[in-house]
């Protein structure tokens, strides 16, 4: 089944149950400042609210385009009233449509269903690039300076989401809840396991111990 990412920097992408139609499951998820906190894996459709908590919205959408994660999804900006110029703003920082707020499930299902039956999906980024780390999702393939990871399914993914979240402290429950492994629930120890598989597979490649690990807080993927 195909997953579709829908992303809003409301609270109430926080409250929304997933929607299944035709073989496609509609997901909602709350987007911060800080990009996704899991993977975003199939076509990604974000409504970014003209006035943030921490932020304007005009900004957030520029971070999205400069965000390889994200910079292939369609970004619809909620406007606070209809107005010519904030339409033109919204156009230029990057935004692809625009709506005027506040939203509900319904009008953002019925956007996205819209958008998907009059265009075909843009295609997500192929070539993730993290210093000398070259992760290929067409291929399925992860190098360290040009010397091919070998990886399981599970650890190719691990390892894309610890480079997505460099150099930030990750605990085990954000990297089962990242990777999606919520149901059936998972003992948080078979995380120390992944990470095992991982640390060996990327120092056969080359690449030393990037992952640390910090005491009773988790695991570090240390990239400069």
């Amino acid at each position: 089944m195909t997953v579709i990412n829908i992303f809003l920097t409301d609270e109430l992408g926080e409250t929304l149950d997933d929607f299944v139609h035709d073989e496609r499951r509609f997901t909602f998820a709350r987007l911060g400042s800080d990009g996704p906190r899991q993977l975003v894996e199939g076509p990604a459709y974000v409504f970014v609210d003209w006035v943030m908590d921490d932020m304007a919205g005009l900004e957030m959408c520029r971070r999205l385009r400069a965000d390889q994660r994200m910079g292939d999804s369609h970004v619809t900006m909620v406007l606070e009233s209809d107005d010519i110029e904030d339409r033109r703003r919204a156009l230029k920082a990057g935004a692809d449509d625009y709506l005027v707020g506040p939203l509900d499930r319904t009008t953002v299902l019925d956007r996205v269903l819209a958008l998907q039956s009059e265009r075909q999906p843009r295609h997500a980024t192929q070539r993730l690039e993290f210093g000398p780390l070259v992760i290929d999702m067409a291929a399925l393939q992860a190098r360290w300076a040009g010397e091919p990871v070998q990886l399981r399914p599970n650890e190719f993914r691990l390892l894309r989401y610890f480079a997505e979240n460099a150099n930030r402290v990750l605990s085990r429950e954000e990297l089962i809840s990242g990777l999606g492994k919520q149901e059936p629930p998972i003992d948080e120890r078979t995380v120390d396991v992944w990470v095992g598989r991982l640390r060996r597979a990327l120092k056969s490649a080359g690449a030393g111990n990037p992952l640390r690990t910090v005491r009773s807080l988790g695991y570090v993927f240390d990239l400069v």
